[in-house]
């Protein structure tokens, strides 16, 4: 039968067409496999970019601290990507082997959000693991860990020299079932270790004391730490303290102390005669903010925590670090001006310690105390 020149067919018909071309499709599936093992023919291979690269190939880290770096772009090359430092030099051809020391460094195995209630509660959510102090990670990505140390890696040279024979090499082998490629001639120049941020009174070439920016070549001038200051009057001028390159009235020392639990930060507040204030006396100060801290202790002549190193933790924002990269510490205190009308007054610094021990944060007031009396 025929409709419009279409020759039409029953179900019974289709059904048996449909078997035929079904079995014909298996078979020809069949025999090109057996082709394929006959005459050992290759798989398909995956592509393998010749423009793969990085964004920047000299690292320029801070031995002691877990840093990150490199941008690889793998220009749509296909994944998995396997990375490997290879033939690792000094500029003058010397091997490079200091970089790849083991050491035990803590790595997060459970997310940390800085609602965490005990250090215990902290200590289980990352655990010690053995790690080269450099390597390449399977992301491409580079990281010096904070297991590193100036003993372990000798950072660029004091007299801030960047010599060849100073600098490391290295080349890049990346590899995927396409072939593979090396990217040379990378460099890294580990600057020595800064255990705190900020790090103004530091030399970070030779770890001496920092000259004052005004005065660079004078070997007896002396740069500081600078806290903020908001409100806070001198007792004696009645005028506001000020820090900053011309007037350091109050400067901030972070260094440690002995007699803590070995994993301690504390505060301290000195007057102009040097002596230990009661840190009572800023009374609007938010103590369980100030730091991600435990066990309290605020004595006649500091304030301390118990604490967990590095801090911050992770470089998140949290209600101690609302930046992510430094914790808060703010200190408070008010008391009636003119008219009346309560004033707060506030000073604190944001800070980043890298090194576990006991560490002090010391708020000194040089030229004049603060003013804590009314109006």
């Amino acid at each position: 039968m025929k409709i419009q020149g279409i020759n039409t067919i029953n179900h019974k018909q289709m059904r048996t067409y449909l078997k035929k071309e079904f079995f014909f499709f298996l078979f020809a599936i069949a025999v090109l496999s057996s082709c394929k093992k006959i005459f050992n023919l290759p798989n398909n291979k995956d592509y393998l970019s010749s423009n793969v690269n990085y964004s920047n190939k000299i690292f320029e880290p801070i031995i002691g601290r877990t840093t990150v770096m490199g941008g690889f772009n793998g220009d749509n090359s296909t994944q998995p990507i396997k990375f490997e430092i290879v033939n690792a030099r000094f500029g003058d051809g010397r091997p490079v082997t200091d970089l790849f020391q083991k050491k035990s460094t803590y790595v997060w195995t459970a997310p940390y959000n800085g609602l965490e209630k005990s250090l215990a509660e902290i200590e289980a959510k990352r655990k010690l693991q053995e790690h080269p102090l450099f390597e390449v990670r399977p992301s491409g990505e580079f990281i010096l860990w904070a297991s590193s140390t100036n003993e372990l890696i000798a950072p660029r040279p004091a007299d801030s020299t960047n010599f060849p024979q100073d600098t490391r090499f290295f080349d890049l082998k990346i590899t995927n079932t396409g072939g593979h490629t090396i990217i040379r001639d990378f460099q890294i120049r580990p600057f020595r270790e800064r255990p705190y941020e900020p790090s103004d009174d530091f030399n970070i070439y030779s770890g001496g004391p920092a000259p004052h920016p005004k005065t660079p070549y004078n070997p007896l001038s002396r740069n500081y730490i600078r806290p903020f200051l908001n409100n806070v009057i001198g007792a004696t001028t009645d005028i506001p303290l000020e820090s900053n390159d011309d007037k350091k009235d109050v400067v901030v020392y972070i260094r440690p102390f002995t007699g803590g639990t070995g994993s301690s930060l504390r505060f301290k507040f000195l007057n102009k005669d040097s002596v230990e204030m009661n840190p009572a006396l800023f009374n609007e100060t938010v103590w369980d903010k100030i730091v991600h801290g435990f066990n309290f202790q605020k004595t006649l002549t500091y304030a301390q925590y118990d604490v967990a190193y590095p801090i911050p933790l992770v470089e998140i924002p949290t209600v101690y670090a609302p930046g992510g990269t430094r914790d808060h510490a703010e200190f408070r205190y008010s008391r009636i001006g003119f008219g009346g009308n309560r004033v707060v007054a506030s000073f604190g610094v944001d800070f980043a310690i890298y090194k576990k021990g006991d560490w002090e944060i010391v708020f000194h007031f040089r030229k004049d105390n603060p003013k804590f009396e009314n109006e």
